[in-house]
This record gives C-alpha cells, sequence and structure tokens, in this order.
C-alpha cells in the first residue's frame, strides 16, 4: 500500500511526525512524505528533531505570501506528484491552507483523504480565518476522519460529512510525551531561575492590528504588577506581528523576545513555565499533558475541550479581561492549581496506534480485493 503525507507548517509536522516515523517503520508500506513550504526553516526543525528525511519539497513559500498563492502553489506542485506516486490515501493534518490544498489536489485525482485532528469548529466561519474554512471544506472531501475528541465526534456528524469517523485521540500529546521525556534545558535558562514565567505566543491573523496592540499592553500591565514575573516571547516571521510586539515590547527589562524556538526547546519552555498566554490551537492542547494553566487570547476557540475540562480560559483580547485574569493566576495558588490538576482532555498518548490501525485495515480491504 501507498501513503502519501502532504505538509507546510511547523504544527502539522508536529502533529503528523509521530505517524511519519510509524508509517516508515512499515516495511510493507510505501511511504511518501511531501512538503510545500508554507513554512520552511520552521518545519526542518521538528523534520531533524523527530529524524525525518522528506522525499519532495514544493518550495512555494514567498515573501508576504498570500493565501491564494499558498493554495495555488500547493495545487500545481502536487498534481504531477500524486499522479506519479498514486497514493492509495493522502494524509492531512488540521486546518492550515496546505492541508486544505491538498486534500483539493487530491480530490481531484481521486485520491482518499485522511484527516487527521478532524472536527474542530467554532461555527463562526471568519474566526479563526481562515482555519475555520479549511477544516470545513477538508471535512466535506475527506473518507477517513481522525478526530481528537468526542466534541470533534459529534461535530462531525452535525456537519453532516460522508466517509468514516474514528474517535483517535491527538497526536500532538503522542508527541509531546516523546519530546518531554528528553533532558532538554529550557531556551533562556537564566530566565526561569530568577522569574516565574509566562510563556506567551500570538500570531493569528484575526488578532492582527489593535487586538496585538491590546494583549501587548497587558503583558506590559501585568509585569508592572508582578515584579518577579518574566514574559517569554517567541517571534513569528511575518512582519505583521514581529514589528508591532518588538516596537511595544522590546525596551522591558524582563520581557525576552525571541526568535521561533524549535520545538524541543518550545516543549522545554512549556515544562519550566508557570503559565501560558497564547492564541495557538497548539499550545491548548500540549499544556494540560505538563499541568500548565492557560488563557486563551482569542474571542473563539475550537477547542472547547480545554474550557470545560478547566485547563484553559478564554479571556479575548481586551486589555481589561487579559489583565484581570492573568493577575488571578498569579495571585491565587488555589486557583492555579485547580487549572494545573486538569487532566488533558485532548489525549492519551496513543492516537498514531489508533490512526494505524485504520489506514492497515485499508490495506487488507486493498489486498483482497486485489486478489479476489
Amino acid at each position: 500500500m501507498k501513503i502519501a503525507v502532504v505538509l507546510g507548517t511547523r504544527p502539522e509536522a508536529i502533529k503528523l511526525a509521530t505517524i511519519i516515523r510509524a508509517l516508515r517503520n512499515r516495511s510493507d508500506w510505501q511511504t511518501l512524505v511531501v512538503l510545500t513550504g508554507q513554512h520552511q526553516e520552521m518545519v526542518a526543525q521538528v523534520m531533524d528533531l523527530f529524524a525525518i528525511t522528506p522525499d519532495r519539497n514544493l518550495h512555494i513559500m514567498q515573501p508576504r505570501q498570500t493565501l491564494t498563492q499558498i493554495t495555488c502553489g500547493s495545487l500545481t506542485g502536487l498534481e504531477p506528484v500524486l499522479q506519479e506516486f498514486a497514493p492509495h490515501i493522502l494524509l492531512v493534518q488540521g486546518d492550515t491552507t496546505t492541508a486544505f490544498a491538498s486534500a483539493l489536489a487530491a480530490f481531484y485525482q481521486q485520491i482518499p483523504i485522511g484527516h487527521v485532528e478532524a472536527g474542530l469548529r467554532t461555527d463562526h466561519l471568519f474566526s479563526p480565518y481562515p482555519e475555520e474554512a479549511n477544516r470545513r471544506l477538508i471535512s466535506q472531501i475527506a473518507q477517513f476522519h481522525f478526530a481528537p475528541t468526542q466534541q470533534a465526534v459529534a461535530n462531525l456528524h452535525r456537519s453532516g460529512v460522508t466517509g468514516a469517523i474514528h474517535l483517535t485521540g491527538n497526536t500532538v500529546i503522542d508527541a509531546l510525551l516523546h519530546v518531554a521525556n528528553l533532558d532538554l534545558v529550557p531556551p533562556q535558562a537564566d530566565l526561569f531561575q530568577q522569574y516565574r514565567v509566562i510563556l506567551a505566543t500570538v500570531h493569528r491573523r484575526e488578532n492582527w492590528g489593535a487586538p496585538l496592540e491590546q494583549i501587548a499592553r497587558a503583558f506590559l500591565a501585568i509585569l508592572d504588577r508582578f515584579p518577579d514575573v518574566a514574559l517569554l516571547l517567541p517571534l513569528h516571521l511575518n512582519p505583521a506581528v514581529r514589528q508591532p510586539l518588538q516596537t511595544l515590547l522590546a525596551s522591558h527589562p524582563r520581557i525576552r523576545l525571541c526568535e521561533p524556538l524549535d520545538y524541543s526547546a518550545l516543549v522545554s519552555a512549556l515544562k519550566h513555565c508557570y503559565l501560558v498566554m497564547t492564541d495557538s490551537g497548539g499550545l491548548q492542547e500540549e499544556a494540560p499533558s505538563l499541568g500548565k494553566p492557560v488563557l486563551v487570547l482569542r474571542d473563539t476557540t475550537e477547542r472547547p475541550e480545554a474550557i470545560a475540562a478547566g485547563s484553559a480560559k478564554l479571556v479575548g483580547t481586551d486589555y481589561n479581561s487579559i489583565v484581570e485574569q492573568g493577575s488571578a493566576l498569579l495571585r491565587h495558588r488555589e486557583l492555579y492549581e485547580q487549572m494545573a490538576r486538569v487532566a488533558n482532555p485532548f489525549g492519551d498518548g496513543h492516537a498514531t496506534d489508533r490512526i494505524l490501525d485504520v489506514i492497515a485495515d485499508l490495506g487488507k480491504q486493498l489486498h483482497l480485493r486485489k486478489v479476489s
């Protein structure tokens, strides 16, 4: 059996890494790993960490690339690759534009699509943008839906999708536990030795502009209230995110702005930080496994399981809300412990095994058809 895996961003690489490693351990399967190049350097870090060598790279990345350019570049680049390899199934992950374009490229070749982390929804088409639309569109053309939670399964049923829905857990927990067991020194180690560190990430398109400024000013206000607290903020590569944050935050003595952390460094920072403030989806999933409360800097989330379980709170981008909720966790240990002790609702570290079981069943069906 032949399996193609396409990815373009670091979150996709992280959440597909354990699957790719497991696929390549099967000598009876051929696995083709294709990078679109949507995020070049950040993906390479993850591939190196998990010792994965891609087979093809479409190199679509351009300065200030648009969603249209990503989509068209992926479609054009994948067409001859898929025609030549002719996979029995193509795997995509999540809700990036690479994932949507890759699924569409497979659909045009009538190749079955397996969607890893299927069924996430906010039910707001433009929040987050373009991710909510991307994942809905993939769901409509996928044949295998690998849902991370029971809520995701329910969302898929409510969407009226065709194909088989499988409850698997989230592969990000598989990857996290693998890396967290390594003996890693956190980046900016001196900061962690001296202060309670807030690990923050901000990059979502809907937060560009005024919301980003409110978030940054809220960070400053929290640090002013708590002199024993510092902030570590890896900057996204996009200038629309980097430049405003550098302008507002770079001069503060307890704020460290750094380049994007490779995955091992990010996991180490997550292990050693005090709490997380983020608009990232992945950190909402990962932090509970390491006992770190999460404040979500968004107005909506496609991961309501974390909110319902109590490991995360949705605080939006309002200055007052961020300051109030951040201060409460830093001031009240009991409130902090309530969030830190919540079991992770997103998985147990065995999602990869469950996904491979489904692919193995597909392989058996293909073999039976061939011999009959």
